[in-house]
């Protein structure tokens, strides 16, 4: 089971500690290349694998204009990946301007070597760190023969012959194109929440819909539409079949942004429920319908389509 740490001086001596430093955001094929390399070195120096992580994420912090990122996951969901991933300790640090502060000499020695003592560092080929973001893989090439670990990086070549980033991924995400997302994500997009209280009219077309209010307010959604997905409950094992709906409702009201889901071969009361929805087919944009009766007659089609997908 890996091991969490969130306050730096709590953590012990590990033994050959074999390091890589990121953010990690969505926990992507690109990341797991990284990650892959760094069991490889953990295993063969017998020690410890330790992804050290940022909270909140840097561009947030730094943003020159308050503007915070859309993150792909928020630290739960990063956590359960690295988990999974078979990383031994995951170390997040609270990052904040005084953290940025500190210039790249001091962040091998007075964080890095000071806290970790690593036998291993492994980063990207773009890896920058410290104040103004000066210091690069040179650097550390340097100051690993001062404190004796060994340095490797994931070369350009490898990383680009998968072509995948954050960003690109965020991009798509934001396009709605979620296929492409999951593709380059390496898995299947999802998010969770907590079933509220609507206004119940979907139920009176033969279509109720569950309302998500998403964990983590500045998570990234999809772009406005409706979707293929499946959902599974907190307290259920079982996966179900459904489609989702995130935008405005410009048939109903086309007021207030919402995620709604309809669980096919569903009846259930689930309000106040912790459901996680998995997104995987856009299957039309948001249409306005003259009336109830056309986005019923749509409702069914949409029905069909996402069956045939899943």
């Amino acid at each position: 089971m890996m091991k969490i740490y969130t306050q730096i001086e709590d953590i012990p001596i590990l033994k050959n500690a074999c390091i890589t430093i990121g953010s990690f955001d969505g926990v992507h094929k690109g990341h797991l290349k990284v990650i892959q390399q760094l069991l490889e070195e953990s295993k063969k120096n017998e020690g410890t694998s330790i992804v050290i992580t940022f909270y909140p994420h840097p561009k947030s912090v730094l943003s020159k204009n308050n503007q915070s990122i859309t993150p792909l996951n928020n630290l739960e969901e990063k956590t359960f990946l690295l988990e999974k991933a078979g990383i031994d300790v995951l170390v997040i640090i609270t990052f904040t301007k005084e953290f940025s502060e500190m210039n790249a000499e001091q962040y091998i020695s007075d964080f890095l070597v000071k806290y970790f003592e690593p036998k291993a560092i492994v980063i990207g080929y773009d890896h920058k760190f410290g104040k103004n973001r000066t210091g690069n893989f040179d650097l550390l090439k340097k100051y690993s023969i001062l404190y004796n670990f060994k340095l490797h990086e994931i070369s350009e070549h490898l990383l680009n012959e998968i072509k995948v980033s954050s960003t690109s991924i965020r991009e798509k995400i934001a396009a709605g194109q979620i296929e492409i997302a999951n593709e380059l994500l390496g898995y299947t997009f999802n998010f969770s929440g907590k079933v509220i209280k609507g206004n119940q009219l979907g139920k009176t077309i033969g279509f109720p819909t569950a309302n998500i209010q998403i964990n983590g307010t500045n998570k990234i959604i999809p772009a406005n539409g409706v979707y293929a997905v499946l959902i599974n409950k907190s307290n259920d094992s079982k996966t179900y079949k459904g489609m989702m709906n995130i935008g405005l409702r410009p048939t109903i009201d086309g007021k207030k942004l919402g995620v709604e889901v309809h669980i096919f071969d569903f009846s259930e009361n689930i309000y106040d429920q912790e459901i996680q929805i998995s997104v995987f087919n856009k299957i039309r944009e948001e249409i306005k319908f003259n009336n109830l009766d056309e986005l019923k007659i749509q409702l069914h089609r949409d029905m069909e389509t996402v069956l045939s997908l899943l």
